[in-house]
């Protein structure tokens, strides 16, 4: 009868007990939900500067260029650069659109100014019923060349 005891006692369990792996994972779910906003809260950005081509355009673009201020200034088909309100852009590069569907629309904004003067840009030409804008910039630099003493910028 002894020996029947010892067969119960020592008998090996065929489960797996998965408690202790589940509060592991849930510290650790906790841990990390904790730690992923504070790792992007002080992320200075710099964007890059591109050394794409630029594209080849069949028309001339209809130009928005946002300045410093925030003054706009719209210049259709290669005419000369006229100062506009937020309602007239919409009007003209509006109007421009529904007669040429094919012509570019692109939008210029000061590198000093603030992004949500461009925002508001892009906003008003979407509303004036244009289905795509460019961004217009400058070509960075190419690699061989140096950097100059203004953040790497010319």
């Amino acid at each position: 009868m002894a020996t029947k005891r010892r067969e119960r006692r020592y008998k090996l369990k065929s489960e797996i007990n998965v408690v202790p792996y589940i509060d592991v994972m849930l510290v650790l779910l906790i841990i990390f939900m904790v730690t992923t906003p504070m790792m992007n809260s002080s992320v200075d950005v710099q964007l890059p500067q591109a050394d794409a081509k630029s594209l080849q355009q069949k028309k001339d673009p209809v130009l928005v260029s946002v300045l410093q201020d925030g003054q706009l200034y719209l210049t259709l088909s290669g005419a000369k650069k006229e100062l506009v309100d937020e309602d007239t852009l919409k009007l003209k590069v509006g109007a421009f659109v529904r007669e040429n569907p094919e012509v570019s629309v692109l939008v210029g904004g000061d590198e000093r100014g603030a992004y949500g003067g461009v925002f508001k840009v892009l906003a008003d030409l979407q509303q004036a019923g244009v289905a795509k804008v460019g961004l217009m910039g400058q070509p960075g630099q190419s690699k061989d060349q140096g950097k100059s003493t203004s953040n790497g910028r010319k």
